[in-house]
């Protein structure tokens, strides 16, 4: 047989084959078949009745084709059937998904509009949006989460600077540090400052140096920037405790210097012909007492129940120096102790019980200094800053008086090494040195208290006012009087308690002054000792009487202390606009990136420009 009747008998094999489990197909009828059709019905006398259909046989060819077009018909359903089936189960998902995510979130908040909406589940019986009351410029209760089941969006909710122990004594339905840990992870929305954890966030947490100077403002770093956000309202008073700061002790510092002034005079032999009575050193001395032991008690009972305050004016850099304070006055007091109550030389041991807690301050804040972290010197050194530094001076100087005269060496070392790195940072401006205004303030005379110090105890630890003394006497001297001709530009400030502080600069220079009219005596020296004599106690007195009016007539000695109450972190939409320098050095760290991703591109355009060319050619 011929290869073409072999291949008709395998065709017709297979069509009964499938003819077996197929219905018989239609055969497929061309046009001239169709008109053949067409004629043969209209002839036919039972063209109503009966049906006839001519059947030609259909090549094998294209019934192939008629079974390739079906079969892949078939593959494309199955394929858009297992899509729709995907998506269906992807949609499932998403939708559970959301689910779970409102049924676990209670409270939205909105920082721009102020609105919460308050159990999300019953959101189809009641669909009403809440009002949270605001200052307007605080976040008033935020973080104030009843952790017993409600939520409360209370308004000055003071207790997130509460002492823990204390806060968990009073509510015992707090949960352990564990579970509020949890809650808050749970609770955290978008900002890092989740509403059950806020406090543990914004508070327990220590704030960095540098977002004390993005927020603040002012040589004192004690007002908030308009577009900051802090964590209680301003348009209410706080508890007095909040409101009273470390910089309160600037008075004992005032008083107590002023107490040693007075013995000087009354005692120095270049001014014993003023014939001033010892009792005026007594009343100062009585007086520093009283207000240090006033200051102190309120000052530790604001330790004991807003503990957390505390840690935030620790972490403040300019009232970190303000710790000091407390011993340098106790210091103070011994030193100018009247005869009267005090005859004999001081026991050694109150040289240590007041020395041991500044030496530790200093460990501390001078590690931070040299360790170059997010503390170091040249980013948080501000006048203040000498604070640290008298402190080893005045403890020098107790140190030769109770006869200890090798630790006083010590001390004056480490003070006077410290105080030219302080110096030098302090006068340079660096750009890293935020804190320094460009207006005069108060706090400028700090510059005047080390060398003063430094002078007198050199003076106590050696007997002698030389060349060392003498010198650290100068610059105090060139300081003062640089500023003094300059002191029309010192108006104009808001009064604040710890100008105090700033009363003993010049006191200290006075105290240097009488000692070199000691050992240098002139009628210059003698004017010149009781001109800075007069002029830091007519200091003191304006202060004490505006601190007199602010407190008892204008109420207004304590305000909201606004400083300690900034969040960790910056909130809002409206953010600072980076530095030109530090934007441009972004810039130029990029554009070697930028360069090489121009190249490459720039190389790959070629190279597809040049296959073209050449597919055209």
């Amino acid at each position: 047989m011929s290869p073409r009747h072999d291949t008709q008998a395998y065709m017709l094999k297979k069509k009964e084959e499938r003819g077996a489990y197929e219905p018989q197909r239609r055969p497929i009828m061309n046009k001239d078949q169709l008109e053949t059709k067409m004629d043969t019905r209209a002839t036919s006398p039972n063209s109503l009745g009966n049906h006839f259909v001519d059947i030609h046989e259909v090549p094998e060819e294209e019934e192939e084709e008629e079974e390739d077009e079906e079969e892949e018909g078939t593959r494309a359903t199955k394929m858009a059937e297992k899509t729709e089936k995907r998506l269906t189960k992807l949609t499932k998902t998403c939708e559970a998904k959301r689910q779970q995510r409102s049924t676990t979130l209670s409270r939205q908040v909105s920082l721009e509009t102020g609105f919460s909406v308050l159990n999300k589940e019953s959101k189809a019986k009641n669909d009403k949006r809440k009002m949270l009351s605001r200052s307007g410029n605080s976040f008033g209760g935020f973080g104030s989460v009843h952790r017993g089941g409600t939520v409360e969006g209370r308004r000055g909710d003071f207790s997130i600077f509460r002492t823990k122990s204390g806060l968990l004594k009073q509510n015992p339905l707090l949960p352990p540090k564990k579970e509020s840990g949890e809650l808050g992870g749970q609770r955290n929305d978008g900002f890092g400052l989740g509403f059950g954890g806020a406090e543990d966030e914004s508070v327990n947490r220590s704030v960095p140096a540098g977002r004390y100077f993005a927020a603040l403002r002012g040589p004192e770093l004690d007002q908030v920037k308009d577009y900051e956000d802090i964590l209680l309202p301003k348009d209410q008073p706080w508890p007095f405790l909040l409101r009273f700061p470390i910089g309160c002790f600037g008075i004992c510092l005032g008083l107590s210097s002023q107490a040693i002034l007075w013995h000087s005079l009354s005692t120095s032999p270049s001014t014993q012909f003023l014939h001033i009575p010892p009792y005026i050193n007594l009343s100062l001395w009585l007086l520093a007492l009283l207000v240090l032991l006033l200051v102190s008690t309120t000052y530790f009972l604001k330790c004991i129940f807003y503990f957390e305050a505390v840690k935030r004016e620790y972490f403040h850099p300019v009232r970190v120096n303000f710790f000091f304070a407390p011993w340098i006055v106790c210091m103070f007091l011994v030193i100018g102790v009247p005869p009267k109550i005090c005859p004999s030389a001081p026991h050694p041991a109150i040289w240590c019980v007041f020395m041991a807690p500044v030496f530790f301050l200093e460990l501390k804040i001078y590690g931070q200094w040299l360790s170059g972290g997010k503390r170091r010197l040249c980013k948080v050194a501000n006048p203040s800053s000498h604070l640290s530094v008298v402190g080893n001076f005045i403890g020098a100087i107790l140190a030769a008086k109770v006869g200890w005269v090798e630790p006083a060496k010590f001390l004056w070392a480490v003070g006077f090494a410290h105080y030219l790195v302080v110096f030098v940072t302090l006068y340079q401006r660096l750009p890293t040195s935020e804190a320094l205004p460009k207006e005069l303030h108060p706090v400028y005379s700090m510059f005047i208290a080390a060398p003063s110090a430094a002078s007198v105890a050199w003076e106590a630890i050696y007997g002698e006012f030389d060349g060392l003394s003498r010198t650290c006497y100068f610059i105090a001297l060139f300081l003062y009087v640089s500023l003094v001709v300059r002191i029309n530009f010192f108006w104009g400030f808001r009064f604040s308690v710890a100008w105090w502080s700033y009363t003993f600069p010049m006191t200290t220079a006075s105290l240097a002054t009488i000692k070199y009219a000691d050992h240098v005596p002139s009628d210059i020296t003698k004017g010149l000792a009781l001109t800075l004599s007069f002029m830091s106690s007519a200091m003191v007195c304006v202060l004490l009487v505006s601190t007199l009016l602010h407190a008892f007539v204008w109420h207004t000695l304590f305000p909201n202390d606004l400083a300690i109450a900034i969040t960790k972190r910056r909130h809002g939409k409206d953010q600072k606009k980076p530095n030109k320098r530090a934007y441009d050095l972004r810039r130029w760290t990029k554009t070697p990136l930028s360069l090489v991703s121009s190249l490459t591109k720039h190389s790959s355009g070629n190279k597809d420009s040049d296959e073209q060319k050449e597919a055209e050619n």
